[in-house]
């Protein structure tokens, strides 16, 4: 027998129940908080999707991780210029881009439980093509797929831990282990790259494997959500005006774009620092290779310190207040790394920064589940993520093609200013305990 009571966001035709009026081109109701879902009790299937969820992070945490200690290799081994990775991050904004312009119409079709399938697949399918060292041009191509799985899967995952009880708690969690897999996958690569005599790519054996099991579980936890077994078919004309409905609203909805511009400047530091350091490292402070190769996983071990011992703090004592703190004292560790000429003081610096800006992704994703209507969030995470992506690909890529004309060292003034407008953007996103929204539950 069917529910009464209204379904979570996670169910199968998640993220399209707008009323009839929105389906014939009007707008959707607005909704002015995003509570009226009861908080989803850990069930046994429940947990069985936050595990997968957890896999889902970490799996992208290991990948997003390595490129970093990785770099130095790759350029080596396929003889080019820094400014040549902008390809590879370009393209996995380009699969963001896609994602998000598609997402509506695919989340419809497949429910969510067969997005985060989807997603799976893709990145299993990327690391398949990686570890026999292709040539460069296919090497970029695989982050255009790993990126369009995970943007097909990171919003569906992200969404369901949001609709939890005690969701900062699982946020933490969830976005703790993408840290401790950014962590791990340096670690493991500069390992590897470092012994292996010359056969970095010999890493991807590692996710490829992790890939595999991601895929086998969330295919199990979250097949009762895929749209199709389910429900009967829709005219596709109705599916396309859905999409396009709801896409609209979202565009609509003030607290998206700050918490856009937010996401967009602070990836764009994350990345650009985990990914640009070991470089910067090697070049202007003449570290070694194989040891400073390992400093990229400070940054991320400082991550997934921050996200799983701040996430308590920075809920007890106000997101808005204690992330605003936190922006602030990465920028002033930052200078300190820019003007202290150490690599072991740039070791700590990098590990310090990392737990501060730990929580950031966590907050911020729990801030837009209060602020954004509940019948749009999974739309609107989307579209947050895809302007997240951008700054990721777009910050390092420019940070490459400058490397290549004035020198590696100006990672640092980047940096600077990326943190520091990311403070600003923070300033300006709405709090939710100061709009009334309900801030103790969940």
């Amino acid at each position: 027998m069917e529910s009464t009571q209204p379904r979570p966001p996670n169910s199968a035709n998640h993220g399209i129940e707008l009323d009839s009026a929105s389906i014939e081109g009007q707008a959707p109701p607005t909704a002015t908080t995003t509570s009226a879902i009861a908080p989803l009790e850990l069930t046994a299937a429940v947990n069985l999707k936050l595990a997968s969820a957890t896999l889902c992070f970490f799996n992208a945490g290991v990948n997003d991780g390595s490129l970093g200690a990785l770099i130095p290799y790759i350029l080596r081994h396929y003889t080019l210029s820094t400014s040549s990775m902008a390809l590879p991050y370009s393209l996995a904004f380009v699969g963001w881009l896609l994602a998000a312009l598609l997402g509506g119409y695919a989340r419809i079709k497949l429910g969510s439980g067969g997005l985060v399938i989807l997603g799976a697949g893709l990145q299993f399918l990327a690391q398949l093509l990686r570890f026999w060292t292709p040539p460069f041009g296919l090497f970029s191509v695989t982050f255009f797929i790993v990126a369009l799985g995970q943007a097909t899967q990171e919003p569906q995952a992200n969404t369901f831990v949001s609709t939890l009880k005690n969701a900062h708690r699982w946020l933490g969690l969830i976005h703790g282990c993408y840290a401790l897999g950014g962590l791990a996958g340096p670690l493991i690569a500069t390992a590897i790259a470092s012994t292996s005599r010359g056969q970095w790519a010999a890493f991807y054996y590692v996710p490829t494997s992790i890939g595999f099991f991601n895929l086998l579980l969330c295919t199990y936890a979250f097949r009762p959500d895929i749209a199709f077994l389910h429900h009967q078919d829709q005219p596709e004309q109705r599916h396309s005006r859905t999409a396009l409905t709801e896409l609209s609203a979202t565009a609509k909805q003030p607290p998206v774009w700050h918490l856009s511009i937010f996401f967009f400047l602070y990836l764009g530091a994350a990345i650009t620092a985990g990914g640009w350091v070991v470089e910067y490292l090697v070049v202007v402070r003449n570290g070694d290779l194989s040891r400073v190769g390992y400093i990229s996983s400070a940054f991320y071990g400082g991550l997934a310190l921050g996200r799983i011992l701040l996430a308590e703090p920075t809920f007890r004592f106000g997101e808005k207040r204690m992330l605003l703190l936190y922006s602030i004292l990465s920028l002033a560790l930052e200078i300190v790394f820019w003007r202290v000429p150490n690599v072991i003081v740039d070791a700590v610096m990098v590990c310090s920064m990392g737990v501060l800006l730990g929580p950031a992704f966590a907050t911020g994703v729990r801030v837009g589940s209060k602020l954004i209507p509940v019948e749009l969030q999974a739309s609107g995470l989307g579209l947050i993520f895809v302007m997240a992506q951008a700054g990721g690909a777009i910050f390092p890529a420019v940070t490459g093609v400058i490397s290549a004309r004035a020198g590696v060292g100006t990672l640092q003034p980047i940096l600077v200013g990326l943190l520091a407008a990311m403070a600003v953007a923070w300033w300006l996103v709405p709090d939710p305990r100061k709009k009334g929204i309900n801030a103790t539950s969940a």
